[in-house]
């Protein structure tokens, strides 16, 4: 089977499925697993492919996504070339899994989809953290501020790492943050995850030196930290790890109770 893959999430579960073998095409910026991904044939950036470049690649299905703002775009673009589509859309931890599964069944791979999927389901079984929960400002853009909403994943893996998004009641998938909405919420850490950014190309400074910042109590004891987006971003098999992430990055920023 001929698979293109757009967006970084599609190929990692592609590849989580032992099924890395049957990628022809991949977007200019799935990087994971490297070993696979830099011998693929390279469609474009995620918003802008090149459906004949995909089209010459002959596939059986393309794997795509409406995550970003701009996806949209490119879907229409493939199902106008009448290329075979199968789209991700997911919002929360149980979406992911739903995700994981469907991609399995389309590439006969149901139980290796159903092995990994189980994991979010274990995650989701977790009892809460008992502790009071942090309010934690995961920051997606520097400037502006953008941060996730309501229809975010990232609401489930804080929650599970002992922590929450204060804009968790927004209906929407992210949104800007001023600093009137910053100053108000009060978060107790930032979590920089800059898509698109290498987490070695973070910078804290950026964070701190914002105006009208200083009083915020992350912004005021310094508690700001890198968690590349490849960790909390991208919907698939590395948002385990991500939760694990969080769950040490709240309990080393000191915001957790003594003792506890």
């Amino acid at each position: 089977m001929r698979i293109v893959s757009h967006t970084c999430s599609n190929t990692e579960i592609v590849c989580a499925l032992n099924r890395g073998d049957w990628l022809v095409g991949v977007d200019d910026h799935s990087d994971y697993p490297p070993q696979i991904v830099e011998t693929k044939t390279r469609i474009g950036p995620d918003l802008d492919v090149d459906i004949d470049r995909i089209r010459r690649l002959e596939p059986d299905l393309v794997i795509t996504s409406l995550t970003v703002p701009g996806h949209e775009r490119c879907l229409a673009r493939l199902e106008a070339a009448g290329l075979p589509c199968l789209v991700t859309r997911p919002h929360s931890l149980a979406d992911v899994a739903a995700d994981i599964r469907r991609i399995g069944q389309a590439l006969d791979a149901p139980d290796q989809a159903e092995a990994l999927a189980s994991k979010f389901d274990a995650c989701l079984a977790r009892q809460p953290e008992t502790r009071r929960p942090v309010p934690v400002l995961v920051e997606w853009w520097p400037k502006p501020v953008i941060a996730p909403g309501a229809k975010s994943w990232v609401n489930e893996m804080l929650r599970l790492a002992g922590g929450f998004n204060p804009w968790a009641d927004q209906d929407r998938e992210s949104l800007e943050v001023n600093t009137a909405m910053a100053t108000a919420a009060a978060p107790e850490l930032v979590v920089m995850s800059w898509c698109g950014v290498q987490e070695n190309k973070y910078r804290a400074h950026i964070v701190r030196r914002r105006e009208g910042w200083q009083d915020i109590p992350a912004i005021r004891n310094n508690r700001i930290v890198p968690i590349s987006e490849a960790w909390l971003g991208r919907p698939g098999p590395r948002l385990i790890e991500g939760i694990e992430r969080l769950r040490v990055a709240i309990a080393d920023a000191g915001v957790c109770p003594s003792g506890v």
